[in-house]
């Protein structure tokens, strides 16, 4: 699972924008994309998005072998940071044309500076009397602010430090869980009720039309060659996977609202041919969703 949501979402960025990369330099496709920007747009769809795989995997109560439900929900739920690395360090090149070690400083202060934090975190949920229980997701909640801020003015990956103290105080034992994971539970669905609504707003279908023959061909290429071809030789070390159970993963390359939000950061960024990215990013996502998610349960 980790090797498949690191070395594997890098293998799914570098052969799919070099894909993408071929492809704008026909004469019949509607995009120019150097090769800087073709791999930026395949490191915004390179993860799987976890909420798809888990809610499909869950729903239809697959009572799949050789451990691979443990194995997809840790790659799905743990490759966004690997995917976010990529786009902010692509769109970080592309506008200092160069790579300094700033990037490389953020993530290891981000990774440094969540780890000691989620240590705090659990000290202090399990250590501190208060009379309200209410109030323990609150702090946690608190929590996660303090945790963005103090990193960034450290310099360091701010999204990433959080990510690593939720996976901390998630995979501990600490008082009130079930309070704490209701309130959290009920957040998450308002950010991602919110979430869809501005993604809503972004979204231009006059514009889909207009890059949806290149899209479906990217789409295509992801679902049938860049994903199954990571997949297999990020499994290559682990003998005792079967080839039923290696296509199998190969097909659960769900993309979700995740790469739909990466897509945003070039827009913000002001990186040429943004608009594109997110139009291409948008359509490949419903195609994923369409044609992987019914057919995951037949697979």
């Amino acid at each position: 699972g980790i090797v498949l949501s690191t070395v594997g979402v890098l293998l799914t960025a570098l052969f799919t924008g070099l894909f993408i990369w071929w492809l704008s330099g026909m004469s019949w496709t509607n995009i120019y994309l150097p090769i800087t920007t073709s791999l930026l747009l395949a490191s915004t769809m390179s993860s799987t998005d976890s909420a798809s795989v888990f809610a499909i995997l869950r729903s239809q109560k697959m009572n799949l072998k050789h451990n691979l439900r443990p194995m997809l929900e840790l790659e799905s739920g743990s490759n966004d940071p690997m995917a976010y690395m990529l786009t902010i360090v692509l769109i970080q090149f592309i506008q200092s044309a160069g790579m300094g070690v700033g990037a490389i400083i953020q993530f290891i202060v981000g990774a440094a500076a969540g780890y000691i934090l989620g240590k705090l975190a659990i000290r202090m949920l399990n250590k501190l009397n208060i009379d309200n229980q209410a109030l323990y997701p609150i702090l946690l909640l608190a929590f996660v602010f303090f945790t963005f801020s103090i990193t960034d003015l450290m310099k360091g990956n701010g999204y990433l430090a959080v990510y690593i103290a939720g996976m901390m105080v998630g995979n501990n034992k600490i008082m009130h869980r079930k309070e704490i994971y209701t309130f959290m539970d009920g957040l998450t669905w308002l950010f991602q009720i919110i979430m869809f609504l501005c993604l809503g707003l972004l979204v231009n279908p006059h514009e889909m039309l207009e890059v949806a023959a290149v899209a479906l061909l990217i789409g295509i290429f992801m679902i049938l060659i860049g994903r199954p071809l990571s997949v297999f030789l990020c499994l290559l070390p682990f003998r005792k996977i079967t080839m039923k159970s290696r296509v199998f993963v190969s097909w659960v390359g769900l993309r979700g609202a995740v790469p739909i939000i990466f897509a945003t950061y070039p827009v913000v960024a002001g990186v040429e041919g943004s608009n594109i990215i997110f139009n291409i990013v948008f359509f490949i996502t419903i195609v994923s969703l369409v044609v992987q998610g019914t057919t995951i349960s037949f697979v």
